[in-house]
């Protein structure tokens, strides 16, 4: 993967006021995956605790839209057209990973996977939460 790429995705993610208001970070860009680090934040919750599944959402369906942006041509931008997200267990952890994979990439469409992890202490255990199916549309 090109350096121009990484800082492609580095300043459009930078650019991303839902990112930064969720605490997100880029943890890892490579060829087809992208990986988004939240920590928990009190002010990601819902009315049980949890981290609500529109961050966790959010996160992931980010990870998946940029890992397709690492298999686009270069004068292109991608959109999520459609997603599906099925969560496991409730989002309880001090940082969560989301996970997003190329299945497939074509000229008009990429086909994502995405997965996300939450990471209860500094150990490398953790419990998978949610996994999306995404659709990723090219657009030039």
């Amino acid at each position: 993967m090109s350096e121009t790429l990484q800082q492609r995705i580095a300043n459009s993610f930078a650019a991303q006021g839902l990112m930064r208001t969720l605490g997100a970070e880029l943890a890892l860009v490579a060829e087809g995956e992208v990986q988004i680090a939240m920590p928990f934040a009190s002010t990601l919750s819902q009315q049980q605790g949890f981290v609500h599944a529109g961050a966790i959402t959010s996160i992931v369906d980010s990870a998946c839209g940029y890992a397709a942006l690492t298999r686009a041509p270069a004068a292109c931008e991608v959109v999520t057209a459609e997603f599906k997200i099925n969560f496991l267990r409730p989002a309880i952890g001090q940082r969560f990973l989301a996970i997003g994979r190329v299945q497939n990439a074509g000229k008009t469409l990429t086909v994502c996977t995405g997965e996300v992890r939450a990471f209860g202490d500094e150990s490398a255990a953790y419990k998978v939460i949610a996994l999306m199916q995404a659709t990723v549309a090219v657009v030039r």
